[in-house]
């Protein structure tokens, strides 16, 4: 069910008109139809066969009353209570072996939840929705384990608003009495830390979107102690705390973390240790020893400008606009006003490190804004700042972060103003020759791995293949490592595939594995899709008549799903089940979280989509970019009398 829905059915079930009976009048049915609105909630669902066993019951105990869901052993799955009696479910309880594991509540009798807290097997987690969107902007509760949790779901979906809700603020460390100038670096590293993550993540090997949190990996934390003059309390810290997630398993360095109140806080972004040799960040700012010449850079405080500064953007990030719903003004207006804030805090920030961490959240929040028409002023901003940039040197670490994004803002502007064919041609042209400009100057940039992709892509596009194969070369040798790097030499495994052996095995949609080995001896389409893709649901009803059709000759097809949907992954499933039974899809369904990162995507260097492979009898590939139309004329002649004896 879409956001939008579950919030309508929330404000309709209503309790106030229980029949007298105690005879519940709502089916299980709509009772399953909601879902949490947090994603990472492990909760019981029953099977579709199972759902007629279940049953609704009313409950009331004086002025609270509710219906409970009870599954087909007797367990509840549900509970909807409405705890104030006038009428409105204002809980919403779901429970996990007749456990309740997740409650919603809505604190201000409005019908919306407003505060989100996992329980019992869920963990202690108890967080805040001020403004009733879904999502969490605070903590009530928070362990630290949870909070590396957190910061790892925060990380691999992109959502960066719940990456800032765990990184400690000016305002807390001032309530914990932290010497001001320690807080100032404190909430430079923290604020910094979201626009740090996107980089951090794309060129990652070991975090991708099918990453998942496995188990929280720290030492006891420790106490700081107020004599020590960093605090004027008692400070509790993990030194060094880290995360161990598959597949992999792999490291994530998350760093020190700080106790407020109830509340576990991170002060600086979440590392990946990449490579074979670990090398490990030791201590944070807190647990470094207070020398002399530290003592005296502790004790300069911020200047007031900056704390309001800090505090001014933190708000402002807290109420940011709704892209596709808020007017394109609004969003105008809350990208400039962050601009600005960020380029003050360049101008005061007292240390290189802390200008350049500053100054490149204002670039990244400009180029994202520009190429999503939130801020068309903003490219001559960009502009601005690489000039002055270039001005100083080469050797400024972020002017090629500068460049790379004012290029590919460039590209964005030019294209959707060039409204003639050869106009198109003339922008990419100036586009790729700015992309190879970049890599030839900077080849150790964090974004060439990226640049090498786009310029090996658009050859590919263009019928380039000598070129293509060439750029994807560069990529898989010069990025090692990387994603790019891997979907680099997969493009060339897929570009050199004719005729070749194909072998591609993962996770089905419906459990177990599926090995397209298995099919040896049949004609096979690999079709890679999306439910977002319109020439793919447009190819559906052809693809079903061509698998009727063939089918009992020996044709046969798996899809390769590369959706990414919201919800947990019993939810990704359920939603892209229903899609395939709503469209009569057939056949089998490889799915893995990712999407075009996901292993069967990588694999093959899948860059658009519908992708067709066409594999004859014998496992080897006839067609590595088939069509419909291409079907209907090769099947036949695949599938004839003399090729279906082989079979």
């Amino acid at each position: 069910m879409s956001r939008a829905g579950w919030m309508l059915s929330i404000v309709g079930l209503c309790v106030g008109a229980f029949p007298q009976n105690g005879m519940a009048q709502v089916a299980p049915e709509t009772l399953l139809r909601y879902t949490p609105k947090q994603s990472d909630v492990d909760y019981e669902i029953p099977k579709p066969a199972e759902v007629a066993q279940c049953k609704v019951e009313v409950e009331r105990k004086g002025k609270t009353s509710g219906y409970v869901l009870l599954g087909p052993a007797g367990q509840v799955l549900r509970r909807f209570t409405d705890a104030d009696g006038n009428g409105d479910v204002d809980q919403w309880s779901y429970f996990q072996h007749g456990i309740e594991v997740y409650r919603e509540f809505d604190s201000n009798q409005n019908k919306k939840a407003d505060q989100y807290r996992w329980l019992n097997l869920g963990g202690s987690r108890w967080g805040i929705d001020a403004n009733e969107d879904g999502q969490i902007e605070a903590w009530k509760t928070l362990s630290a384990a949870e909070a590396s949790r957190v910061a790892i779901q925060a990380m691999v979906t992109g959502d960066t608003a719940l990456l800032q809700s765990l990184m400690i603020t000016e305002a807390e460390l001032r309530a914990l009495g932290v010497n001001a100038g320690l807080a100032a670096k404190l909430v430079a590293s923290a604020t910094a830390a979201p626009g740090e993550v996107r980089s951090i993540v794309s060129q990652s090997k070991v975090l991708s979107p099918k990453s998942k949190w496995m188990r929280f990996d720290a030492q006891m934390p420790g106490i700081i102690p107020a004599d020590e003059g960093k605090a004027n309390g008692d400070l509790l810290v993990y030194e060094n705390a880290m995360v161990v997630v598959e597949p992999g398993p792999a490291l994530i360095q998350i760093g020190e973390m700080i106790r407020v109140g109830d509340v576990w806080k991170l002060t600086k972004a979440p590392t990946p240790i990449e490579g074979e040799s670990v090398s490990i960040t030791a201590g944070g700012l807190l647990m470094q020893p207070l020398m002399a010449s530290a003592a005296n850079d502790l004790v300069t405080a911020p200047s007031p400008e900056i704390q309001k500064l800090i505090e001014e953007l933190q708000k402002l990030d807290q109420n940011q606009p709704q892209l596709g719903v808020a007017p394109a003004a609004q969003l105008a207006v809350f990208n400039q006003k962050r601009a600005d804030l960020l380029m003050k805090l360049v101008s005061l920030a007292g240390s290189e490190d802390e200008k350049n961490q500053f100054l490149k959240q204002c670039v990244d929040g400009l180029a994202a804004a520009i190429q999503t028409d939130a801020y068309p002023e903003g490219l001559a901003r960009l502009k601005q700042i690489e000039a002055t940039l270039a001005a100083g040197g080469k050797r400024n670490p972020v002017l090629p972060f500068t460049i790379y994004r004012r290029v590919m803002s460039d590209y964005s502007v030019a294209m959707k103003s060039a409204t003639e064919a050869d106009q198109r041609s003339k922008v990419q042209e100036s586009w790729l020759k700015s992309l190879e400009e970049f890599v030839a100057d900077y080849p150790q940039a964090e974004d060439v791995g990226e640049a090498l992709l786009q310029i090996a892509v658009a050859a590919e596009f263009s019928g380039k293949l000598d070129d293509a194969k060439s750029w994807y070369t560069k990529l898989a040798q010069g990025q090692p490592g990387t994603i790019q790097a891997d979907k680099g030499r997969g493009a060339i495994r897929r570009l050199e595939m004719k005729g070749q052996p194909f072998s591609l095995a993962g996770s089905s949609l419906t459990g177990g594995q599926i090995n397209t080995a298995a099919y040896r001896g049949k004609t096979l389409l690999v079709f890679y899709w999306a439910t977002w893709c319109q020439p793919c649901q447009q190819d559906l009803p052809a693809l079903r008549a061509l698998y009727q059709q063939y089918q009992s000759r020996g044709f046969e097809v798996v899809g390769v799903c590369l959706d990414v949907p919201i919800g947990t992954q019993e939810q990704q499933v359920a939603q892209l089940k229903q899609y395939l039974n709503a469209n009569k899809v057939p056949w089998p369904q490889m799915y893995e979280p990712g999407g075009l990162d996901s292993s069967p995507a990588v694999s093959y260097g899948i860059i658009s989509l519908p992708t067709m492979f066409l594999i004859d009898d014998k496992g080897a590939v006839v067609s590595r970019n088939s069509s419909v139309e291409e079907l209907k004329s090769v099947l036949p002649q695949l599938l004839s009398p003399k090729s279906a004896g082989r079979n």
